[in-house]
């Protein structure tokens, strides 16, 4: 069976599948194409860059054993990477508000082999992460500051990489531990236009990104600062070698008050969450998925 035949047969199960789960969406990694398939199921595509295991099939090795290993070994990784992809580009829809909750049926095709992936978003460590949040942050609160920290790791500002931080929740300890060293940009204003659950604030709010210093936002989504520094002792925080003093600053900070923070990294885009001193969350940016249609009018 040719490649083609197979990738069809392939697509037509996961599309009954999706059918038959209620699926909220179908997520293909690869260049399966399922226009041909009638379905209501939303189809999106993501882009992931494959790496080719031609050179595992080529050993000089006696070894059957280990010729074996180098040949399956890749193939696991790669697809086991595809799969980490899938589910964390349909944990980021779900927490920006594009994909309801449910089980999401991923198409995974790479150069050497092909799966149908089911995925419940419910379970994906960055939803449990969100629920460990909800005891000191509001959930909407939350999900406003993550994804406006995806929207600045994706696009920055002026065509230029950013970095920033926000400090969620335990205000009045957060601002007693932190100086403001430029005018404060939110002092004075009222509360709808500093409320980051108001989209309309997120434009501002990425234009203020690019000062120095962090934003400091309550547990109901007020902004109370930004530009402002954190005073606080780093010492035994322990975060990742080479991350700058806004990370370390920002670990530390939350193992001193209630708070949560959120980075943002100006080189790579990666975004974090801190909570009680660590490390909560790691997500390299990735490029969001595209809507089947959408995908059509770029090509």
């Amino acid at each position: 069976m040719d490649t083609n035949t197979t990738a069809k047969v392939l697509a037509g199960h996961a599309v009954r599948i999706a059918e038959e789960l209620r699926a909220p969406a179908i997520i293909v990694s690869g260049e399966i194409e399922l226009e041909d398939f009638e379905t209501d199921i939303p189809i999106y595509y993501v882009t992931r860059r494959q790496k080719s295991i031609i050179d595992n099939l080529i050993s000089d090795t006696v070894d059957e054993g280990d010729h074996l290993k180098k040949i399956i070994e890749p193939i696991n990784r790669e697809t086991s990477g595809n799969v980490q992809y899938i589910e964390e580009a349909a944990a980021i829809e779900h927490i920006i508000g594009e994909l309801r909750e449910g089980t999401i049926v991923g198409l995974i095709q790479t150069k050497e082999s092909s799966a149908i992936v089911i995925h419940e978003i419910s379970q994906s460590p960055l939803i449990r992460i969100l629920q460990e949040c909800e005891e000191r942050i509001e959930p909407e609160v939350m999900r406003a500051a993550l994804t406006i920290a995806f929207d600045i790791a994706a696009s920055g500002r002026e065509g230029h990489k950013i970095g920033t931080a926000f400090i969620l929740g335990d205000t009045e300890e957060v601002m007693e531990r932190s100086h403001q060293m430029i005018l404060n940009p939110y002092a004075g204003h009222k509360d709808e236009h500093r409320n980051i659950l108001v989209k309309k604030n997120w434009e501002s709010i990425k234009e203020f990104a690019l000062l120095d210093g962090i934003f400091v936002i309550s547990e109901e989504g007020l902004v109370h600062a930004a530009g402002r520094y954190l005073d606080v002792d780093a010492k035994d925080i322990d975060i990742e070698k080479g991350l700058g003093g806004r990370h370390v600053s920002a670990a530390a900070i939350t193992r001193d008050t209630f708070a949560i923070a959120v980075t943002i990294s100006e080189s790579g885009g990666t975004v974090r969450v801190y909570m009680d001193g660590k490390e909560l969350l790691c997500l390299d940016y990735i490029e969001r998925p595209v809507l089947g249609n959408a995908r059509q009018r770029l090509q």
